[in-house]
């Protein structure tokens, strides 16, 4: 009993220490590296005699608008399902995200934006960081409920070092396009959270299994998360492509691979439910993930026939995921996946970016005209042959695979170091551990609620 005391005083310390050197950290890195871009900067945007027209801001900002709200409000509902963890679902997506958006602009600026000696930031910077934090959230489904704050800070500090370097072998070294990022985001994510929850694995979860399940008006909340995803993900796919054509297309395939993957979902929902009854866990989940198996695909000449194709796929493939694969995951591998990430990210991801290699090695001068040369510059100057281009985004996968592996590895050892205090196991997936929670004296005295039944998605 005496420990209890001194346990408490860490935990009350741990979060605000570790947020102060963070953010500490990061601002005495921005006050000697980050500057504005030509784009931004007062000086030199006048300097160039530009209309206020041309700016980026203007053609970029929209698109960074729609992906901020998917990051901090379609990632942070959508893991509210659980039925006593909806604050830390939401309160600690934003926690991280807010960290990531500050550490990315760095590494990522770092790697890809240094000009003599600083780092340039403008709007697609913003946009770029957006992307970062997507993939921090997506391992953050991974171990959703099972790991504290300061677990999660350490983890996006890793995470983002790592993401920034695995995407600028790809996009910078190896000359791989994946936009979207069913590759550098979704992959790497999903597969960087599955290893760090097999690392975490808890024999003893049962004792938490009771708050596992969703109740009513949490999977409402779980529900609106998805819609804010949906209807922005044409934005996030589309984000970074470039201006005109290519951003157009982009839109338009993950428009359409949206609409189909919703359908299978639906379909196949209802066709391996219960008396024929769909689960909203398949149609939170799944129906989205038709945004992820067109990112890599999607400023390519898919066509609409084939963003719908590849939409049905990856919806019924996802569904099968949440139905059969999950349980398997946990029993056999010994990975306990709170949000289905596998399903949602990880399966999708890896799809998409075959589908990448598939439509890179059908690439030809005559279906894309002088528009090859945005989509693929280097096929379109003669420097690779569209085989080889379909090589080097096979290898690109097989590389993000890599990082996301060795990184949940690592990341998996670090969050287990006992001073960082994860809850126990009958504790986890309970807001009550970390949070202030309305009504708690009463509660408490009454002893924790119960599901009726675990969400399938763990």
């Amino acid at each position: 009993m005496a420990r209890s005391p001194r346990r408490a005083a860490g935990r009350r310390l741990q979060l605000p220490l570790l947020c102060l050197l963070l953010q500490g950290a990061t601002a005495i890195l921005f006050a000697a590296f980050v500057r504005y871009n030509p784009e931004t900067d007062a000086a030199l945007w006048h300097w160039g005699n530009h209309s206020h027209a041309d700016n980026e801001f203007y053609f970029r900002y929209p698109s960074f608008q729609d992906v901020h709200a998917m990051v901090f409000a379609g990632f942070g509902f959508l893991m509210a399902f659980l039925q006593r963890y909806g604050f830390g679902s939401v309160g600690f997506t934003f926690l991280l995200a807010a960290f990531t958006l500050q550490w990315s602009t760095l590494v990522q600026g770092f790697l890809h934006s240094m000009h003599g000696g600083r780092i340039h930031v403008g709007v697609q910077s913003m946009v770029n960081a957006d992307f970062c934090a997507g993939a921090v959230l997506i391992s953050f489904g991974a171990v959703l409920g099972r790991t504290g704050p300061a677990q999660l800070l350490l983890m996006a500090l890793l995470e983002t070092v790592l993401f920034g370097i695995n995407e600028f072998v790809l996009l910078s070294l190896l000359g791989v396009k994946d936009a979207g990022g069913s590759m550098t985001i979704h992959t790497f994510g999903a597969y960087f959270g599955l290893v760090l929850s097999r690392v975490l694995y808890r024999p003893q979860l049962e004792k938490s299994k009771h708050r596992q399940g969703s109740i009513y008006h949490s999977d409402l909340f779980a529900m609106i998360g998805t819609i804010f995803l949906w209807v922005f993900w044409p934005s996030f796919n589309s984000a970074p492509t470039g201006l005109g054509d290519g951003q157009h297309r982009t839109a338009l395939n993950t428009y359409y691979s949206l609409t189909a993957s919703t359908l299978g979902t639906f379909a196949l929902s209802a066709l391996v439910g219960e008396r024929g009854r769909l689960d909203m866990v398949h149609i939170q989940n799944a129906a989205l993930a038709g945004g992820v198996v067109v990112g890599t695909a999607g400023e390519m000449m898919l066509t609409p026939f084939g963003a719908l194709a590849a939409g049905f796929l990856a919806g019924t493939v996802s569904t099968l995921g949440y139905k059969f694969f999950t349980p398997i995951l946990e029993a056999k591998f010994k990975v306990q996946d709170t949000c289905g990430v596998h399903n949602l990210h990880g399966l999708p991801g890896v799809l998409g970016a075959l589908l990448g290699v598939l439509a890179a090695g059908l690439a030809t001068h005559e279906a894309y005209g002088e528009g090859l040369d945005s989509v693929f510059p280097l096929v379109a100057v003669g420097r690779r042959t569209a085989t080889s281009q379909a090589i080097y985004q096979l290898f690109g996968l097989l590389v993000t695979l890599t990082f996301a592996s060795v990184g949940g590895g690592l990341g998996g050892l670090l969050l287990k170091l006992p001073f960082l205090g994860s809850p126990a196991d009958s504790q986890c997936y309970e807001d009550q551990v970390y949070w202030k929670v309305p009504g708690e004296q009463e509660e408490e005295a009454q002893g924790p609620l119960r599901a009726e039944e675990p969400d399938s998605r763990a």
